[in-house]
């Protein structure tokens, strides 16, 4: 399918459309803001950093040339509601996941985790020296976007549930949240799949709308509190081996800059990019060991749902391959992801297994 044909079979049309018909930017003295609409609760651990990091970079950059006013999800459109907003011109651009938003196009799903998928460095190999930024930017152009990643959480949790799953037949029913399309497969497994926006998702699991929840990792569910309403967490997932950030542009708005304010917006979020996966990196080992300590029974799934993960997670793939551009990039991530796993698990691997045995 191409661009236009999507366009003009997509509910995401008119907005895209409408686009073109933009508010006239915020101008003082050769300076310019720009407002930033995020899918994150302000100051929820680690999503909203990087949003604030990919601002601040903008406005340090470019020695203040653009200021960008970083919104938390709620204080000008809701966190699902961002990319709509950009796309319509009401925001300059968004920083968000971009699995939030399969519902206009399944493809944006890759730059944020899929199933069974890149870990962060295989990731950034495909995106910064496979095709996988020039994808990203043919996927957002059909929206009237320029996007970029702007943050990585890093390999994310399995969940937290209510009791020990000991079996796929454990997912029936259960009331579950997960975004994007490792929520899918939850849902050709039998669960109940909710997709809650991150501050939402605490009340969720402690007034018992929902059984379980995954959210990102030791750091960041410790500060959500997670711990608190129940004790079984799975450090392992199937659904988001890497959870990359995405900051996205009105494309109006990215055309009307200078080329050296482009190349800032594009320098800004790739350092935000790597700032961030290391701030969950540094902070997930010592969250880790706090959690068990506080009682917290580290878990890890039985095969037997590996096994029934892997199966849905096809059915899902399955289910896009009619996509022409949902299979381009699946492709191209897939032949990525091999050529990248195979170095790594020879080298990084082998040598981490014998750094842990050598030095205990």
């Amino acid at each position: 399918m191409d661009r236009r044909s999507f366009l003009k079979t997509s509910a995401l049309g008119g907005t895209a459309a409408a686009a073109t018909t933009l508010a006239a930017p915020a101008y003082a003295q050769g300076k310019r803001t720009l407002t930033m609409v995020t899918s994150w609760g302000r100051g929820l651990a680690g999503v909203f950093d990087a949003a604030q990091k990919s601002a601040d970079n903008i406005t340090a950059i470019t020695d203040g040339q653009l200021t960008v006013e970083v919104k938390a999800a709620g204080e000008l459109v809701g966190a699902f509601e961002v990319f709509d907003a950009v796309t319509a011109g009401q925001a300059d651009m968004y920083h968000a996941a971009d699995y939030y938003f399969v519902n206009q196009h399944p493809g944006f799903a890759f730059f944020t985790g899929v199933p069974f998928g890149m870990t962060a460095t295989e990731l950034n190999n495909w995106y910064y020296h496979g095709n996988g930024m020039a994808m990203h930017d043919e996927l957002g152009e059909i929206f009237g976007l320029k996007s970029f990643l702007a943050g990585n959480t890093g390999t994310q949790a399995g969940g937290w549930f209510r009791k020990e799953i000991t079996g796929p037949e454990d997912f029936n029913g259960l009331k579950f949240r997960m975004p994007g399309l490792g929520g899918k497969a939850l849902g050709y497994m039998g669960a109940s799949v909710q997709n809650l926006p991150g501050a939402e998702v605490y009340q969720a699991l402690a007034s018992g709308a929902i059984d379980g929840t995954e959210w990102i990792g030791p750091w960041a569910d410790e500060k959500a509190g997670f711990q608190e309403i129940t004790k079984f967490y799975y450090t392992a997932g199937f659904h988001e081996p890497a959870a990359g950030l995405s900051l996205a542009m009105n494309r109006e708005v990215f055309d009307s800059l200078t080329p050296a304010q482009q190349s800032a917006v594009e320098i800004a979020a790739g350092h935000a990019n790597v700032w961030n996966l290391s701030q969950y990196l540094m902070n997930n080992g010592a969250a880790l060991e706090r959690l068990k300590a506080g009682g917290v029974k580290v878990l890890e799934f039985p095969d037997s749902v590996w096994d029934a993960m892997g199966a849905a997670s096809q059915q899902v793939y399955d289910e896009f391959m009619g996509d022409e551009l949902f299979k381009k990039i699946y492709d191209d991530y897939t032949a990525s992801m091999k050529a990248s796993s195979g170095w790594i698990t020879d080298s990084i691997s082998a040598y981490r297994k014998q750094r842990d045995r050598v030095l205990g």
